[in-house]
Protein backbone atom coordinates (compact mmCIF):
# COMPACT_ATOMS: atom_id res chain seq x y z
CA UNK A 1 0.00 0.00 0.00
CA UNK A 2 3.21 2.25 0.97
CA UNK A 3 4.54 1.42 -2.48
CA UNK A 4 1.07 2.47 -4.04
CA UNK A 5 0.63 5.72 -2.78
CA UNK A 6 4.34 6.54 -3.30
CA UNK A 7 3.27 5.92 -6.95
CA UNK A 8 0.49 7.77 -6.59
CA UNK A 9 2.66 10.85 -4.69
CA UNK A 10 5.22 10.64 -7.84
CA UNK A 11 2.91 10.94 -10.55
CA UNK A 12 1.17 13.85 -9.18
CA UNK A 13 3.87 15.65 -9.04
CA UNK A 14 4.96 15.11 -12.13
CA UNK A 15 1.63 15.86 -13.52
CA UNK A 16 1.63 19.35 -11.31
CA UNK A 17 5.19 20.17 -13.01
CA UNK A 18 3.94 19.57 -16.59
CA UNK A 19 0.54 21.58 -15.60
CA UNK A 20 3.20 23.90 -14.43
CA UNK A 21 4.45 24.43 -17.97
CA UNK A 22 1.38 25.88 -18.97
CA UNK A 23 2.61 29.80 -17.81
CA UNK A 24 2.96 31.46 -20.42
CA UNK A 25 5.89 33.86 -19.05
CA UNK A 26 8.71 30.54 -18.44
CA UNK A 27 10.28 28.25 -20.49
CA UNK A 28 10.60 25.74 -18.47
CA UNK A 29 10.97 22.41 -20.45
CA UNK A 30 10.78 18.72 -19.43
CA UNK A 31 13.00 16.07 -22.03
CA UNK A 32 12.54 12.24 -20.90
CA UNK A 33 11.58 8.80 -21.86
CA UNK A 34 12.75 5.22 -22.26
CA UNK A 35 15.27 3.36 -24.08
CA UNK A 36 15.03 -0.19 -25.14
CA UNK A 37 18.32 -2.30 -25.93
CA UNK A 38 20.15 0.85 -25.40
CA UNK A 39 23.84 1.06 -26.94
CA UNK A 40 25.27 3.26 -23.86
CA UNK A 41 23.98 4.39 -20.54
CA UNK A 42 23.20 8.04 -21.47
CA UNK A 43 21.39 10.23 -23.40
CA UNK A 44 23.35 13.27 -24.77
CA UNK A 45 21.02 16.76 -25.15
CA UNK A 46 22.51 18.79 -27.87
CA UNK A 47 22.03 21.70 -29.51
CA UNK A 48 24.42 22.72 -32.81
CA UNK A 49 25.80 19.92 -32.31
CA UNK A 50 27.18 20.85 -28.72
CA UNK A 51 26.40 18.47 -26.03
CA UNK A 52 23.97 20.71 -23.12
CA UNK A 53 23.43 17.76 -21.14
CA UNK A 54 24.07 14.69 -20.61
CA UNK A 55 21.08 12.15 -18.99
CA UNK A 56 22.11 8.55 -17.45
CA UNK A 57 19.94 6.17 -17.58
CA UNK A 58 18.08 4.41 -14.76
CA UNK A 59 18.35 0.61 -13.92
CA UNK A 60 14.63 0.53 -15.64
CA UNK A 61 16.61 2.48 -18.68
CA UNK A 62 14.87 5.92 -18.10
CA UNK A 63 15.77 9.60 -18.23
CA UNK A 64 14.30 12.29 -17.26
CA UNK A 65 15.27 16.06 -16.78
CA UNK A 66 14.07 19.55 -16.27
CA UNK A 67 15.10 22.58 -17.93
CA UNK A 68 14.55 26.25 -16.01
CA UNK A 69 15.46 27.86 -18.72
CA UNK A 70 15.24 26.30 -22.50
CA UNK A 71 15.17 28.34 -25.52
CA UNK A 72 13.07 27.38 -28.05
CA UNK A 73 14.40 25.60 -31.78
CA UNK A 74 16.08 22.45 -32.74
CA UNK A 75 17.98 19.91 -30.36
CA UNK A 76 19.02 16.51 -31.14
CA UNK A 77 19.52 13.49 -28.54
CA UNK A 78 21.27 10.58 -29.13
CA UNK A 79 22.08 7.55 -28.03
CA UNK A 80 25.38 6.59 -29.55
CA UNK A 81 26.00 6.03 -32.39
CA UNK A 82 22.52 7.14 -33.28
CA UNK A 83 20.25 10.51 -32.85
CA UNK A 84 17.36 12.24 -33.97
CA UNK A 85 16.18 15.77 -34.05
CA UNK A 86 13.51 17.11 -31.66
CA UNK A 87 12.01 20.34 -31.59
CA UNK A 88 10.98 22.57 -28.85
CA UNK A 89 8.29 25.25 -28.75
CA UNK A 90 8.26 27.25 -24.88
CA UNK A 91 7.02 25.17 -22.57
CA UNK A 92 6.89 21.93 -24.01
CA UNK A 93 7.27 18.87 -22.40
CA UNK A 94 8.32 16.05 -24.37
CA UNK A 95 8.97 12.02 -24.18
CA UNK A 96 10.19 9.59 -25.88
CA UNK A 97 10.03 5.91 -26.07
CA UNK A 98 12.88 4.26 -28.19
CA UNK A 99 14.06 0.95 -28.76
CA UNK A 100 17.42 1.13 -29.93
CA UNK A 101 17.72 -1.58 -31.88
CA UNK A 102 15.56 -0.27 -34.26
CA UNK A 103 16.29 3.69 -33.30
CA UNK A 104 14.79 5.48 -36.34
CA UNK A 105 11.97 3.10 -36.48
CA UNK A 106 10.70 2.69 -32.99
CA UNK A 107 10.81 6.70 -32.19
CA UNK A 108 7.60 8.05 -30.85
CA UNK A 109 7.00 11.25 -28.89
CA UNK A 110 4.55 12.06 -26.60
CA UNK A 111 3.49 14.93 -24.33
CA UNK A 112 2.76 18.86 -24.77
CA UNK A 113 4.86 18.97 -28.46
CA UNK A 114 4.60 15.53 -29.75
CA UNK A 115 2.44 16.32 -32.88
CA UNK A 116 5.22 18.05 -34.78
CA UNK A 117 7.60 16.02 -33.94
CA UNK A 118 5.56 12.85 -35.02
CA UNK A 119 5.43 14.64 -38.03
CA UNK A 120 9.02 15.09 -38.59
CA UNK A 121 9.82 11.42 -37.96
CA UNK A 122 7.13 10.35 -40.09
CA UNK A 123 8.61 12.86 -42.76
CA UNK A 124 12.52 11.80 -42.00
CA UNK A 125 11.32 8.04 -42.41
CA UNK A 126 9.30 8.69 -46.00
CA UNK A 127 12.63 10.28 -47.17
CA UNK A 128 14.47 7.32 -45.96
CA UNK A 129 12.21 4.87 -47.69
CA UNK A 130 13.11 6.70 -50.79
CA UNK A 131 16.65 6.69 -50.40
CA UNK A 132 16.90 2.99 -50.34
CA UNK A 133 14.44 1.57 -52.31
CA UNK A 134 14.03 4.24 -55.70
CA UNK A 135 18.06 3.94 -56.63
CA UNK A 136 16.65 2.44 -59.78
CA UNK A 137 14.86 6.12 -61.04
CA UNK A 138 18.55 7.43 -61.50
CA UNK A 139 18.52 4.97 -64.68
CA UNK A 140 15.56 6.37 -66.03
CA UNK A 141 15.77 8.89 -68.88
CA UNK A 142 15.55 12.99 -67.59
CA UNK A 143 11.80 13.05 -68.59
CA UNK A 144 10.60 9.76 -66.60
CA UNK A 145 13.03 10.83 -63.52
CA UNK A 146 11.35 14.38 -63.66
CA UNK A 147 8.01 12.69 -64.16
CA UNK A 148 8.81 9.83 -60.83
CA UNK A 149 10.10 12.09 -58.31
CA UNK A 150 7.57 15.72 -59.14
CA UNK A 151 4.81 12.96 -58.63
CA UNK A 152 6.76 12.16 -55.21
CA UNK A 153 7.46 15.78 -54.17
CA UNK A 154 3.40 17.13 -55.00
CA UNK A 155 2.37 13.70 -52.31
CA UNK A 156 5.21 14.80 -49.82
CA UNK A 157 4.12 18.86 -49.94
CA UNK A 158 0.29 17.87 -49.76
CA UNK A 159 1.36 16.25 -46.65
CA UNK A 160 3.61 18.84 -45.24
CA UNK A 161 0.41 21.68 -45.51
CA UNK A 162 -2.17 19.41 -44.33
CA UNK A 163 -0.13 18.52 -41.26
CA UNK A 164 0.78 22.24 -41.26
CA UNK A 165 -2.94 23.28 -41.16
CA UNK A 166 -3.54 20.50 -38.27
CA UNK A 167 -1.53 20.99 -35.71
CA UNK A 168 -0.48 24.65 -36.04
CA UNK A 169 3.35 25.06 -35.64
CA UNK A 170 5.34 28.51 -35.65
CA UNK A 171 7.46 29.70 -38.11
CA UNK A 172 10.95 28.86 -36.44
CA UNK A 173 9.79 25.11 -36.77
CA UNK A 174 8.05 25.45 -40.70
CA UNK A 175 11.64 26.72 -41.34
CA UNK A 176 13.08 23.32 -40.41
CA UNK A 177 9.66 20.59 -41.94
CA UNK A 178 9.42 22.90 -45.16
CA UNK A 179 13.15 22.43 -45.80
CA UNK A 180 13.22 18.97 -45.09
CA UNK A 181 10.65 18.40 -48.10
CA UNK A 182 12.27 20.84 -50.04
CA UNK A 183 16.02 19.65 -49.91
CA UNK A 184 15.08 15.91 -50.26
CA UNK A 185 13.53 16.56 -53.79
CA UNK A 186 16.72 18.87 -54.49
CA UNK A 187 19.26 16.39 -53.91
CA UNK A 188 17.86 13.97 -56.21
CA UNK A 189 17.69 16.41 -58.75
CA UNK A 190 21.32 17.19 -57.71
CA UNK A 191 22.10 12.98 -57.57
CA UNK A 192 20.91 12.32 -61.53
CA UNK A 193 23.47 13.56 -63.71
CA UNK A 194 26.83 11.65 -61.84
CA UNK A 195 24.63 8.50 -60.80
CA UNK A 196 23.20 8.02 -64.19
CA UNK A 197 25.96 8.32 -65.44
CA UNK A 198 27.23 5.88 -62.84
CA UNK A 199 24.96 3.51 -63.45
CA UNK A 200 24.09 3.81 -67.69
CA UNK A 201 27.31 5.07 -68.72
CA UNK A 202 25.13 7.57 -70.43
CA UNK A 203 26.41 11.48 -69.57
CA UNK A 204 23.47 13.78 -70.11
CA UNK A 205 24.77 16.76 -68.59
CA UNK A 206 24.70 18.45 -72.13
CA UNK A 207 20.96 17.46 -72.81
CA UNK A 208 20.17 18.74 -69.95
CA UNK A 209 17.73 22.21 -69.99
CA UNK A 210 19.47 25.60 -69.03
CA UNK A 211 16.59 26.30 -66.25
CA UNK A 212 17.34 22.32 -64.19
CA UNK A 213 19.68 24.16 -61.61
CA UNK A 214 17.39 27.29 -60.99
CA UNK A 215 15.88 25.61 -57.80
CA UNK A 216 19.70 26.37 -56.42
CA UNK A 217 18.65 30.08 -55.88
CA UNK A 218 15.64 28.99 -53.47
CA UNK A 219 18.40 26.98 -51.25
CA UNK A 220 19.07 29.09 -47.99
CA UNK A 221 22.70 28.23 -48.40
CA UNK A 222 24.03 31.04 -46.02
CA UNK A 223 21.62 30.01 -43.56
CA UNK A 224 23.41 29.36 -40.01
CA UNK A 225 20.23 27.41 -38.92
CA UNK A 226 21.02 24.58 -41.22
CA UNK A 227 24.34 24.06 -40.95
CA UNK A 228 24.23 21.16 -38.46
CA UNK A 229 21.03 19.86 -39.86
CA UNK A 230 21.35 16.76 -42.15
CA UNK A 231 18.93 17.16 -44.46
CA UNK A 232 21.14 20.33 -45.59
CA UNK A 233 24.45 18.95 -45.18
CA UNK A 234 23.43 15.62 -47.15
CA UNK A 235 22.18 18.70 -49.81
CA UNK A 236 25.56 20.64 -50.01
CA UNK A 237 26.96 17.38 -50.23
CA UNK A 238 25.57 16.25 -53.49
CA UNK A 239 25.28 19.89 -54.82
CA UNK A 240 29.34 20.05 -54.11
CA UNK A 241 30.07 17.08 -55.63
CA UNK A 242 27.60 17.69 -58.89
CA UNK A 243 29.76 20.85 -59.80
CA UNK A 244 32.73 19.44 -58.73
CA UNK A 245 32.14 16.36 -61.68
CA UNK A 246 31.81 18.91 -63.99
CA UNK A 247 35.04 20.74 -63.04
CA UNK A 248 37.02 17.31 -62.57
CA UNK A 249 36.03 16.75 -66.56
CA UNK A 250 37.95 19.66 -67.39
CA UNK A 251 41.57 17.95 -65.25
CA UNK A 252 43.94 16.36 -66.60
CA UNK A 253 44.61 14.45 -63.46
CA UNK A 254 42.17 11.70 -62.30
CA UNK A 255 42.21 10.90 -58.24
CA UNK A 256 40.56 11.21 -54.97
CA UNK A 257 43.08 13.76 -53.87
CA UNK A 258 42.62 15.63 -57.38
CA UNK A 259 38.23 16.42 -57.04
CA UNK A 260 38.38 16.48 -53.61
CA UNK A 261 40.52 19.43 -53.14
CA UNK A 262 38.02 20.92 -56.18
CA UNK A 263 35.25 20.09 -53.65
CA UNK A 264 37.22 22.48 -51.34
CA UNK A 265 37.05 25.01 -53.54
CA UNK A 266 33.69 24.71 -54.96
CA UNK A 267 32.38 25.41 -51.14
CA UNK A 268 34.46 28.34 -51.08
CA UNK A 269 33.11 29.86 -53.81
CA UNK A 270 29.78 28.87 -53.05
CA UNK A 271 29.26 30.01 -49.61
CA UNK A 272 29.86 33.60 -48.06
CA UNK A 273 28.98 32.86 -44.11
CA UNK A 274 31.79 31.95 -43.08
CA UNK A 275 30.89 29.63 -40.09
CA UNK A 276 28.83 27.79 -43.07
CA UNK A 277 31.27 27.42 -44.74
CA UNK A 278 33.90 26.13 -42.34
CA UNK A 279 30.65 23.70 -41.47
CA UNK A 280 30.55 22.62 -44.74
CA UNK A 281 34.69 22.25 -44.99
CA UNK A 282 34.94 19.95 -41.81
CA UNK A 283 31.96 17.74 -43.35
CA UNK A 284 33.61 17.56 -46.76
CA UNK A 285 37.19 17.02 -44.95
CA UNK A 286 35.53 14.07 -42.62
CA UNK A 287 34.15 11.94 -45.30
CA UNK A 288 37.43 12.55 -47.47
CA UNK A 289 39.65 11.20 -44.65
CA UNK A 290 37.58 8.08 -43.85
CA UNK A 291 38.25 7.18 -47.50
CA UNK A 292 41.37 8.14 -48.75
CA UNK A 293 44.44 6.55 -46.20
CA UNK A 294 46.78 7.67 -48.49
CA UNK A 295 49.58 10.41 -46.05
CA UNK A 296 51.19 12.17 -48.58
CA UNK A 297 47.78 13.13 -49.90
CA UNK A 298 46.10 13.73 -46.07
CA UNK A 299 48.68 16.19 -46.38
CA UNK A 300 48.08 17.99 -49.14
CA UNK A 301 44.24 17.94 -48.78
CA UNK A 302 44.38 19.41 -45.15
CA UNK A 303 46.68 21.80 -46.06
CA UNK A 304 44.27 23.32 -48.60
CA UNK A 305 41.37 22.68 -45.86
CA UNK A 306 43.21 24.55 -43.31
CA UNK A 307 44.21 27.80 -46.18
CA UNK A 308 40.25 27.91 -46.38
CA UNK A 309 38.62 26.91 -43.01
CA UNK A 310 38.84 29.62 -39.92
CA UNK A 311 38.04 27.42 -37.27
CA UNK A 312 41.40 27.30 -35.58
CA UNK A 313 40.08 25.95 -32.08
CA UNK A 314 41.46 23.18 -30.25
CA UNK A 315 38.16 21.70 -30.48
CA UNK A 316 38.50 21.36 -34.62
CA UNK A 317 37.25 17.82 -34.97
CA UNK A 318 38.85 17.74 -38.18
CA UNK A 319 42.46 17.93 -37.44
CA UNK A 320 42.07 15.96 -34.54
CA UNK A 321 41.00 13.15 -37.14
CA UNK A 322 43.59 13.68 -39.55
CA UNK A 323 46.22 12.83 -36.84
CA UNK A 324 44.79 10.11 -35.27
CA UNK A 325 44.32 8.66 -39.28
CA UNK A 326 48.31 9.64 -39.24
CA UNK A 327 48.63 7.39 -36.17
CA UNK A 328 46.61 4.48 -37.73
CA UNK A 329 49.18 4.69 -40.83
CA UNK A 330 50.96 1.27 -41.56
CA UNK A 331 53.85 0.38 -39.63
CA UNK A 332 52.18 1.96 -36.41
CA UNK A 333 51.07 0.11 -33.20
CA UNK A 334 47.31 0.69 -32.51
CA UNK A 335 46.39 3.41 -30.00
CA UNK A 336 45.76 1.97 -26.76
CA UNK A 337 41.99 1.59 -26.46
CA UNK A 338 40.21 -0.73 -23.11
CA UNK A 339 39.23 -3.93 -24.10
CA UNK A 340 37.81 -6.66 -22.01
CA UNK A 341 37.39 -10.35 -22.12
CA UNK A 342 33.56 -11.87 -21.27
CA UNK A 343 35.07 -12.76 -17.57
CA UNK A 344 35.82 -9.09 -17.40
CA UNK A 345 39.27 -9.18 -17.29
CA UNK A 346 41.29 -6.15 -19.25
CA UNK A 347 43.19 -7.22 -22.49
CA UNK A 348 46.34 -4.92 -23.98
CA UNK A 349 45.81 -5.91 -27.88
CA UNK A 350 49.22 -4.84 -28.65
CA UNK A 351 50.51 -7.79 -26.30
CA UNK A 352 48.67 -10.22 -26.99
CA UNK A 353 49.71 -10.66 -31.62
CA UNK A 354 51.83 -13.42 -32.86
CA UNK A 355 50.37 -14.08 -36.08
CA UNK A 356 48.60 -11.93 -38.50
CA UNK A 357 45.40 -10.77 -37.00
CA UNK A 358 41.90 -9.40 -38.38
CA UNK A 359 40.14 -7.43 -36.00
CA UNK A 360 36.60 -7.02 -36.70
CA UNK A 361 33.72 -4.97 -35.12
CA UNK A 362 29.90 -5.23 -34.48
CA UNK A 363 26.83 -5.13 -32.21
CA UNK A 364 23.93 -7.02 -31.42
CA UNK A 365 21.66 -4.27 -32.80
CA UNK A 366 21.78 -5.82 -36.18
CA UNK A 367 21.16 -9.75 -36.16
CA UNK A 368 21.42 -10.61 -39.77
CA UNK A 369 25.39 -8.41 -39.97
CA UNK A 370 26.31 -10.52 -37.13
CA UNK A 371 25.53 -13.87 -38.50
CA UNK A 372 26.50 -12.26 -41.82
CA UNK A 373 30.18 -11.30 -40.91
CA UNK A 374 30.76 -14.23 -38.06
CA UNK A 375 29.72 -16.81 -40.61
CA UNK A 376 32.30 -14.54 -43.27
CA UNK A 377 34.98 -15.00 -40.39
CA UNK A 378 34.47 -18.56 -40.00
CA UNK A 379 35.21 -19.35 -43.66
CA UNK A 380 38.08 -17.05 -43.66
CA UNK A 381 39.17 -19.04 -40.70
CA UNK A 382 39.04 -22.77 -43.32
CA UNK A 383 40.99 -20.27 -45.68
CA UNK A 384 43.64 -19.02 -43.53
CA UNK A 385 44.20 -21.17 -40.34
CA UNK A 386 47.26 -19.14 -39.62
CA UNK A 387 45.31 -15.78 -39.11
CA UNK A 388 44.00 -14.97 -35.93
CA UNK A 389 40.30 -13.31 -35.63
CA UNK A 390 39.51 -11.00 -32.81
CA UNK A 391 35.89 -9.73 -32.80
CA UNK A 392 34.82 -6.24 -30.74
CA UNK A 393 31.59 -5.84 -29.60
CA UNK A 394 30.45 -2.12 -29.34
CA UNK A 395 27.38 -2.68 -27.05
CA UNK A 396 26.74 -2.56 -23.43
CA UNK A 397 28.82 -5.30 -21.24
CA UNK A 398 25.01 -6.65 -20.52
CA UNK A 399 23.71 -7.04 -23.54
CA UNK A 400 26.86 -8.34 -25.31
CA UNK A 401 27.47 -10.99 -22.67
CA UNK A 402 23.57 -12.05 -23.91
CA UNK A 403 24.54 -12.07 -27.07
CA UNK A 404 27.78 -14.41 -27.12
CA UNK A 405 25.58 -16.61 -25.21
CA UNK A 406 22.93 -17.08 -27.72
CA UNK A 407 25.51 -16.99 -30.81
CA UNK A 408 28.29 -19.78 -31.32
CA UNK A 409 31.19 -17.50 -31.37
CA UNK A 410 33.67 -20.12 -29.74
CA UNK A 411 35.79 -20.27 -32.51
CA UNK A 412 36.77 -16.18 -32.55
CA UNK A 413 38.20 -14.21 -29.53
CA UNK A 414 35.31 -12.18 -28.33
CA UNK A 415 36.22 -8.60 -26.37
CA UNK A 416 34.59 -5.50 -25.85
CA UNK A 417 35.25 -1.87 -26.14
CA UNK A 418 34.57 -0.74 -22.78
CA UNK A 419 34.88 3.02 -23.66
CA UNK A 420 33.16 3.81 -27.53
CA UNK A 421 34.00 7.23 -28.03
CA UNK A 422 37.75 6.26 -26.91
CA UNK A 423 37.47 3.79 -29.80
CA UNK A 424 35.55 5.96 -32.26
CA UNK A 425 38.49 8.61 -31.58
CA UNK A 426 41.01 6.70 -31.51
CA UNK A 427 40.55 4.13 -34.22
CA UNK A 428 38.94 6.18 -36.21
CA UNK A 429 35.32 3.78 -36.20
CA UNK A 430 32.62 5.66 -37.69
CA UNK A 431 31.30 2.37 -39.78
CA UNK A 432 30.55 -0.30 -37.75
CA UNK A 433 31.64 -2.70 -41.10
CA UNK A 434 35.56 -1.39 -40.69
CA UNK A 435 37.82 -4.22 -40.47
CA UNK A 436 41.93 -3.52 -39.03
CA UNK A 437 44.67 -6.24 -40.23
CA UNK A 438 47.78 -6.62 -37.88
CA UNK A 439 51.02 -8.00 -39.08
CA UNK A 440 51.79 -10.44 -36.88
CA UNK A 441 54.68 -8.58 -35.03
CA UNK A 442 51.62 -6.33 -34.00
CA UNK A 443 51.89 -3.44 -36.05
CA UNK A 444 49.54 -2.15 -38.46
CA UNK A 445 48.99 -4.23 -42.07
CA UNK A 446 45.96 -2.03 -43.13
CA UNK A 447 43.85 -0.12 -40.68
CA UNK A 448 41.02 0.68 -42.67
CA UNK A 449 39.72 -2.17 -45.27
CA UNK A 450 36.68 -3.95 -45.14
CA UNK A 451 35.76 -7.72 -44.13
CA UNK A 452 32.07 -7.88 -46.04
CA UNK A 453 34.12 -7.13 -49.17
CA UNK A 454 34.48 -9.89 -52.21
CA UNK A 455 37.96 -9.09 -52.24
CA UNK A 456 38.86 -8.86 -48.80
CA UNK A 457 41.06 -12.26 -48.68
CA UNK A 458 43.58 -11.21 -50.91
CA UNK A 459 44.97 -8.91 -48.36
CA UNK A 460 45.84 -11.69 -46.14
CA UNK A 461 48.80 -13.68 -46.38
Amino acid sequence: MKLLRKKLLLLLVFSLSLASCGNGDNYEAYFGGEVSSPQCRYILFCRNNKVIDTLPLDEKNRFFVKFDSLTPGLYSFKNEPDFQYVYFDKNDSIMVNINARYFDESLVFSGRGNEKNNFMMELFLMNEKDRTKSAAIYDYNLKDFMRTIDSVNVKRTSYYIAEKQRIGWNDDFDFYAKSRVELNYYTKREYYPYIHKRHTGEDVRNHMPDDFYDFRKDVALDDPRLTNYSPFMRYVTAMINNIAQDKYQDTAKRDSLEINIIKLNVADSVFTNQSVKNQVLNTLAFNYLLEDQNMINNQAFLKRYDELCTDDSDSNEIMRIGKAVSNLKTGNKLPEITLVDSYDNHVDINNNIDKETVIFFWSSCSNNRTELVHNKVNALQLQHPNVNFIAVNIDEDAEWKKSIKEYDFKSTCQLRASDFRALKDKWVLTKINRTIILNPDGTIKNAFTNLMDSNFSQNLQ
